[in-house]
């Protein structure tokens, strides 16, 4: 940095000091002289923050429930990113009482796109699939999960969730060996609408 610059610097911020303190000796000059109008215009202060407050807590809980509602339509994903994708499900984690829900996908993320922790206290690992309804995820995405899930993440409960399907094949059956819990679609769909884990997910 040149000495023009840093002199600049310096004289911007004793402008500031001087200002503040030319502030300051005002209001306190002020409540002195008119102790009563600065009572009046402190809780006129205190008034307003607490009502702007009450708006925008009201604003973002109609918010959130305005989200609520597009998220139970499965159709809502067909138009999303994956990154978007996952954060949709995580909201649908969060709206089902799973609770640590932590979106973490990415690069190296080695198939864990979102973790939590579900109602009955066992870890969740999730690996999200958004792509077009024509293309299935097939058994090579479900080996690859099944290789990281628990191995990696410590999964107690691992799920691998797409908008789309899952091809037949020997995908299904290692899912089903290995304890993979497959959510396709209608799985989802069901799921989003109703706020309801598909039973044998978490332990009533």
């Amino acid at each position: 940095m040149s000495r023009g610059s840093s002199s600049a610097n310096g004289w911007r911020l004793a402008l500031c000091v001087i200002a503040v303190v030319v502030v300051v000796g005002m209001v306190v000059d002020f409540v002195q002289r008119h102790p009563y109008w600065s009572v009046f215009l402190a809780t006129l202060v205190v008034v307003v923050a607490v009502a702007v407050g009450c708006f925008v807590s009201k604003q973002r809980a109609r918010e959130r429930v305005d989200q609520a509602q597009r998220d139970r339509l499965i159709a809502v994903t067909d138009a999303m990113s994956g990154p978007e994708f996952e954060q949709w499900f995580a909201r649908i984690l969060v709206g089902s009482g799973f609770r640590q829900v932590k979106v973490c996908g990415g690069a190296g993320d080695r198939g864990a796109d979102v973790m939590a922790i579900a109602p009955d206290g066992r870890r969740v690992v999730v690996q999200c699939k958004r792509q077009s309804i024509s293309n299935r995820v097939g058994s090579a995405a479900i080996q690859r999960f099944a290789g990281t899930c628990r191995d990696i993440h410590g999964g107690e409960i691992c799920m691998l969730v797409t908008n789309s399907f899952f091809t037949a094949g020997d995908g299904i059956q290692i899912a089903r060996r290995l304890n993979i819990t497959l959510l396709d679609r209608h799985a989802l769909e069901m799921w989003a609408w109703t706020g309801a884990p598909p039973s044998g997910i978490v332990a009533g």
